[in-house]
Parts: C-alpha cells; structure tokens; sequence
C-alpha cells in the first residue's frame, strides 16, 4: 500500500515538521512493515509552468515527425515573448495548455534544461511528459494535456502536485484495513496519539423501497449489498488533477472520470466498489454462484469459463461481474466520443454504484481459480469492513455530483443479511502473562478502544470487535493488539538459563562430527528446500510401490509443482549439482544432511497448543504423534575430478567407490561398522551400486546405498555423466552405535600379519566375507584389507578368489606365530561357516 503523506495529512493532524521518514519509524513502532519512503520531486528545480499552445509548425526532412512550437508561458521567462520549443509528440494541437520546463530548470534524474540547437531549430526548454516529470503513466501515450482552466505561466510544480512523500507499506494478510487511507490513518493517529477524522464518518440516507431492484440469492456469498444510482453525468468531464495525482502516488493508472473516482474511494476507505453503466444493465441486479461451465468476459478481454463456486453478478440476461474480482465488458462504462459532424459529446450518462461485502474465502478462490488477482480482491480477500459499504457508496455519489455534475436519484438500496456483532471474553490480565509485563487493566482497556474495540467489565472483560478487524477473533489477538501498541521493543529479553552440565545431546554431537568430517574429505555442504514435485520420483527411476513415493502434501505448497515434502536428499544435491555444472564448475563434491518426511500409517490432526502456559507432557505427545516420520539422512553426490591433474600425477574422476568412502566416513564418525554389500536400487546404476548395511540388534539392516547413478537418471535429471551419489539413514546408524566413540589407542608392540586366500561362490560378496573373518577373528585383529580378487580356470566355474591381509596385535604383549595363527584360523573357519569359503590350495 503507498500512503503519500500530504493525503495522510488530511485525516490527521501531523506536525508541520514530520517527515516521512518520521512517520515511517512512528509506524513501524505500531507494526506496520513501511519498507520505503519515496521522495517524489527529488532534485526537482523550476521554472516549470503552464504553457499555452499558440502555433506549430511540422518541420519535414526527418526520419520521425518534429514539430516547432510557440507557447506562451506568461511572464515565466522574464519578457511575457512566446517561447520556442522542439517537440515530437503528436497528441497536444494548437489552444492547448501543456506544462512546459524553461532553461535553467532541472527535471528528477538531475536532468538540467538548456536551449539548445536541434533539427535545425533552437529550442528554449521542453513540453513535457508524465514520466519526465516523475509521475508515471497518465495513459495519454504522450506529453501532459491539461484542462483549459488554468493560466498560462502558473507554477506547474504546486499544481501538479510534483513534491511528496510516499510511504510504501508491505500489509500482512491479517491486516487489511492498512490496504486503505483510512486504516493507515488510524494507524498514525494512535502511533501520535491524536484525534482521527475519519472520512468514513457521512450522512447516509436511509435505504427505502424505490432504488434499484437488487436480489441475493447467496446471502452467505454476500451479506451486503448497496446500490446508488447517478444520472445526468457530462461524458466530457474528465477527472480532475488532485484526483489523477493522487491515483498515480498510490500507485493507479488514471482511466475515467467514473472508474476513477471508484479507485480513489476505494484507496480512501479500503471498499472495493464498481460503477456500471445503466443503459446497459437489464432488469433487476443479481447475486448468485455461477454454473459449472458459464462463460463470461471480464473488463480485461478474457472470455473465462466459471465454476460452480464463483460468485457472480448478475441481470437478467447473465453475468455482468465476477464478484469481487472484476466487472464485466457487458456494462462497462463507455469512454466518452466526439461526434465529428454535430460535435455531440458521447458516453456514460448514467451510473449505478455498487458497493458490496462478500465472503473473503470465495473471493480468494475465485481469484486465484482464475489467475485474476485485483487491487478489489486482494482487499476483499483480507477482510473488507463490511460497516463502511453506505458510506463509500455515498462519497462515490458525491464526488459523482460535484465532479461530473450528475444529480443523485433519492432511491437507495440496502441488502443486508443480519448478523451479530463479534465478542470476545477476555481476563483483564491476559496480556501481562502473554508478554510478560505488567500493564494493568487501563492500558489494556485504553489501548483496545484505540483500534476501536467497546471494552466492558472489570477482572473479565467483554470486548465488542469493530467491523474492520475481522483479524481479531480470540484473546491472543487482543493480547497482541495492546502488545504492539505498547512498543515491541519494550519488551524485556531475558535469555534462558539453562541448568550446569547440560550441553549438546549424543545425537547432535554426531550430525556436527558427520559434517565436520564430510567438509574434511573435499565435500561442500549444500542446503536445499525441503520441497519436491512428485515427478522426480520417475527420474529417479523409483518402483512404483516404493516406500519413498508416499509423500506427505502440503495444504498450501509455496508452489504447485513442489507441493510435497522431501522423502529423499538426492533431489536437492542434484538440482544444486546440475546448476553449479551449468555455470562452470565441473569438479564438484557436494554433500547435505537433513531431515526427511514419511507420512504416518494412520493421518492425526494435531490440536493447538496454549501459549498462556506450558503446554502438559500429553498435549507436546499428541502434538508429535501427527507428526510425520522425520528420520534424518546424510547424502553426497560426485561429479567431475576427485583429484585434480599437475605436475604430481594424472589426477583421476570421481567414481562409485569415493560415494562408499563417504559412507565409511560417516560410519566411523558414528562408531559403527559399516557394512557394504552388491546392491540394486531406483536411481543407482545396478552393476556400480553398494548396499549399505549394520548390524542393529543382533539383524543386518539396509540403511542406504552408494554407487553410480544410471545412465537414464542422469540423462533424466540433467547431472554430468558418471556422476555417483550415497545417502544413508543418519538415526538408522546411530541405532547401531557400539557404545561411545573412543580415540584409538596405540600400541607399541609389533604387528603380525597373516594372509589368507578363500575361494567363494562368485555371487558372494567380498564384504560380507569380509565382516565374517572380522568376527571371527575376535579382539586382536587390528585391520582386514582385501588385497586381491582372482577368477580362472585354476579356481573352478562359478567360482573367484578372494585375498586378505590380516593385521594382528595386542595391546599388552608380543604376539606368538601361534596365536596370530590360532586368530587366522578362527576368522577363516567363522567366514567358512557362514560363507562356505575354502581355503585356497586346502
């Protein structure tokens, strides 16, 4: 909302002194986001006046059409001569007045005037244009033509109201009535603590039985309906400076004496209002839901296709308006036209004025049903004061009357559905426990009858809610009321203090450990938003019945083609990998840990918490029983050179094998044996993918998998070729945590190695040969690393060899051949047992 403050002046009474910057800091206090104070006419500098078109004379010979003009100014340029100018625009004749800028002005943009010689003329100044002046489009397509009336030489600067300030206010949803003068008036009379004029306080006629016919048929659509009719109006009037100013500094195009004036109350008093053309409407005004598939063209050219949950505005021969969003081509008024032959002015005579209130949550929908968002529906869908609908339709009269000379016909008509005022109870001392200070009983009732509240009682208080807070609906909100007023910043801090020797949980060490150790090996930690659309699922080449498909929805996704929440991190890294490879960077090693969501088995609504005490240990279990599954994972994904090339060596790309060192180094952060095993999933390249397990009590269980992506996945999501991704369930590994994570101890006794060479089926994998031998081997093995995979005719068909070196050492003594034989043995017989491995050459 834009508030030019020389308007806000005109409800309250600001000292001369106020800037806007004051006014600004004033309202913020109050809690209204003013995000700028523009400075209209900065650097501006006359002389700049009223011109008076006296000759033109088009200049030939050049590629766009010039013309070379004599203007009076008056005396504004010390001698009372004609001034000559150079202008190419085309839509000013001669008797026209203009506003003209002399030599010696500076226009905004610090753009001086000087005579100067141009397509073979001199010109002495310019005629100018809205926006080289600084005030935006007046729909003319060319330079300003002002209304006859006023004198030549008179200062253009003042009239045209050239020097302002405008606060640009962002309003939340829950304050609608700052989308008008009239609310942010109020707002700055109670931030100054002065009296309000309120431009909604008028004389209302009483609604009788001879105004124009109107019928409801959705009464809970729209509670309220008036109508006014206007007649006699002069099609050649147009609107008025102060009025198409003001339009432009809020931000408005001027269009039309009648549309604006529609505008201009509806930036005053925050009603959304429409004027229709009479002898276009035929019979009796209408309120109703459109039918499934009813067509309808909209003021903007649109021909749309209503639903049955529109709300429409109708006469007897079908829609006239979209309510609440936009009227119709049907009744539109017409712009006035000149009649070449008898010079007959044509247009609009005859207006009916609507001024209605309907239902915020219909208007929204339809709204965004049909994409056709409007300064009336972003109004209506905030809360509209249903009270204020008389009132701007009688100040549209009256601006009807005395600015288009139309005369005001004595019928009115008022449909109004009955409800009842809104009440709240409240304890006196609700907002000292919500903000923890004490007020005390007078402010809390002074400040609530400053929005405009009726306060009854003493320890319980009654609060009558006005008409234009529809916000306001239970005690918090009147806590926050009196909150704000009062001044956040008078609100004490006092930090936590929380008991000695609590610090961070085992749980949150490990997610820091996991990081810190992931940066360490080259990785870049990569955050991304928890959102997906469920299309990624098929570039990732998901089953259909995977798991990781059902997503829990978002009611109001922050966009429709993200409407889910995240079940997997890889959609995230590989978006940021995909883009960062299109700028550029080639090597990259990107890894994030993060939260991800499973809906629960059976859906739970979760009840609201209290915020005037600690909520009990049942309502924070309830509250996290409809929660969804949120385990959380740790992912990286790899592209491009994992070592880069030089003088030291080739250098080598990233593969499968640096996505499982990743894993491991996860695993020994979290002091878990890591498992990894040939595996096939979704997204992986079936030949180049590791199954990651542990052991959780006593069971093998699957906790993610790491490899290089498939071929299709790649080419589906965009990434380089060869890229190689992990991800495992961070809280899966934790379950399988063997005790504290301890520092190694080192020994100084020597090591004993011993090889072994076992020959297994080929379709076993060597890690889980590996985690056998490991087992058996018991507390002396120090390190198993496979040396060596052989396959020949020497082994057998169907048959590879698999070599180990075993490391043995104790920590309090030198090992014997024996028993590092003995250790050797029994690792063997434990993978022989489990594996059916055999000794090579036994």
């Amino acid at each position: 909302m834009r508030v030019p403050l020389s308007w806000l002046r005109e409800y309250v009474d600001l000292p001369a002194t106020e800037t806007g910057r004051d006014v600004q800091a004033k309202l913020i206090e109050v809690g209204l986001e003013v995000e700028t104070v523009e400075q209209l006419g900065a650097g501006l500098k006359g002389p700049l006046v009223v011109g008076k078109v006296l000759t033109i004379e088009e200049l030939e010979g050049f590629k766009k059409p010039i013309r070379f003009c004599t203007v009076d100014v008056g005396m504004a340029n010390g001698t009372g001569e004609p001034q000559e100018i150079v202008c190419g625009a085309r839509n000013f004749q001669v008797g026209d007045k203009v506003v003209v800028v002399l030599p010696g002005a500076v226009l905004p943009g610090d753009f001086a005037i000087a005579a100067r010689k141009t397509y073979g003329k001199t010109s002495h100044g310019m005629i100018c244009s809205g926006d080289e002046l600084g005030m935006g489009d007046d729909g003319s397509g060319g330079i300003i033509v002002l209304p006859p009336e006023h004198e030549a030489g008179t200062d253009a600067i003042e009239l045209l109201e050239l020097v302002d300030e405008v606060l640009d206010i962002a309003v939340t949803p829950d304050r609608g009535y700052a989308l008008s003068m009239r609310g942010v008036a109020r707002e700055t009379a109670i931030a100054y603590g002065l009296p309000l004029r309120d431009p909604a306080l008028l004389d209302v006629p009483a609604p009788n039985s001879f105004g124009y016919p109107v019928k409801i048929a959705d009464p809970i659509g729209c509670d309220r309906f008036t109508a006014r009719t206007v007649t006699g109006l002069q099609p050649e009037a147009r609107s008025p400076i102060w009025l198409q100013r003001r339009l432009q500094k809020v931000g408005m195009r001027p269009i039309s004496l009648a549309v604006d004036i529609t505008n201009y109350v509806m930036m005053e008093l925050g009603q959304p209002l429409h004027a229709y053309d009479r002898s276009r409407i035929q019979g009796t005004i209408g309120v109703r839901r459109a039918e499934q598939g009813e067509k309808f063209t909209t003021l903007d050219g649109t021909k749309r296709v209503l639903d049955a949950g529109d709300l429409v505005i109708t006469d007897d021969r079908g829609p006239i308006g979209l309510a609440g969003v936009m009227g119709g081509a049907n009744t539109e008024i017409a712009d006035s036209e000149t009649d070449p032959e008898t010079g007959q002015v044509r247009g609009t005579t005859e207006v009916v004025v609507e001024a209605a209130h309907f239902d915020a949550i219909s208007i929204a929908r339809t709204a965004r049903r049909h994409k056709l968002a409007s300064e009336a529906s972003k109004r209506f869908e905030r809360g509209v004061d249903p009270q204020a609908a008389a009132a701007a339709a009688q100040r549209t009269v009256d601006l009807l009357v005395l600015l288009a000379g139309g005369s005001a016909e004595a019928g009115v008509t008022e449909v109004i559905a009955p409800t009842a005022p809104r009440t709240i109870t409240m304890p006196a001392d609700h907002p000292d426990k919500v903000a923890g200070v004490a007020y005390g009983r007078e402010t809390v009732v002074r400040r609530l009858q400053q929005v405009g509240c009726d306060v009854y009682g003493q320890d319980d208080l009654t609060v009558t809610v006005p008409s234009w807070r529809p916000d306001l609906a239970e005690p918090n909100d009147l806590a926050e009321e009196v909150i704000r007023l009062e001044g956040y910043e008078n609100l004490p801090s006092t930090l936590p203090k929380p008991p000695a020797g609590r610090g961070l949980t085992e749980r949150q060490r490990l997610h820091r450990r996991v990081g810190r150790a992931l940066a360490g090996a080259g990785y870049v930690e990569s955050l991304s938003y928890p959102f997906i659309g469920e299309g990624v699922f098929d570039q990732l080449g998901l089953e259909a019945d995977d798991p990781n498909r059902r997503v829990v929805k978002l009611v109001n996704p922050l966009s429709d083609e993200e409407p889910a929440l995240r079940t997997t991190l890889l959609p995230g890294l590989l978006s940021a990998l995909r883009r960062n490879d299109g700028r550029g960077s080639h090597d990259l090693a990107l890894f994030e840990t993060g939260l991800v969501f499973h809906p629960q088995d059976e859906l739970k609504i979760a009840g609201r918490l209290p915020v005037d005490r600690r909520p009990t240990d049942e309502e924070i279990a309830s509250l996290t029983a409809a929660l969804p599954v949120q385990p959380r994972h740790a992912a990286v994904v790899l592209a491009g050179a994992r070592e880069q090339a030089g003088w030291w060596g080739k250098g080598r790309p990233a593969d499968w094998a640096d996505a499982v060192e990743a894993a491991r180094t996860i695993a020994r952060e979290a002091n878990v044996e890591l498992i990894v095993d040939q595996g096939q999933y979704g997204p992986w390249h079936p030949g180049r993918c590791a199954e990651l397990k542990v052991v959780v009590d006593g069971d093998i269980v699957s906790v993610g998998h790491a490899g290089e992506l498939h071929p299709r996945v790649v080419k589906a999501l965009g990434v380089p070729a060869r890229t190689c991704a992990m991800e495992l369930d961070l809280d899966r590994l934790e379950q399988a945590r063997d005790g504290e994570l301890r520092a190694p101890r080192i020994s100084t006794f020597p090591v004993a190695t011993q090889d072994v060479a076992l020959v297994v089926d080929k379709e076993v994998p060597a890690a889980v040969v590996e985690y056998y031998l490991r087992g058996g081997a018991g507390e002396l093995l120090e390190s198993i690393r496979l040396f060596d995979v052989f396959e020949g005719e020497q082994i057998g068909e169907g048959k590879k060899s698999l070599a180990y070196a075993l490391r043995f050492r104790a920590a309090d003594r030198t090992l014997t051949v024996d028993e590092a034989s003995a250790a050797r043995d029994a690792a063997v017989a434990a993978a022989a047992e489990r594996t059916g491995a055999v000794l090579r050459g036994a």
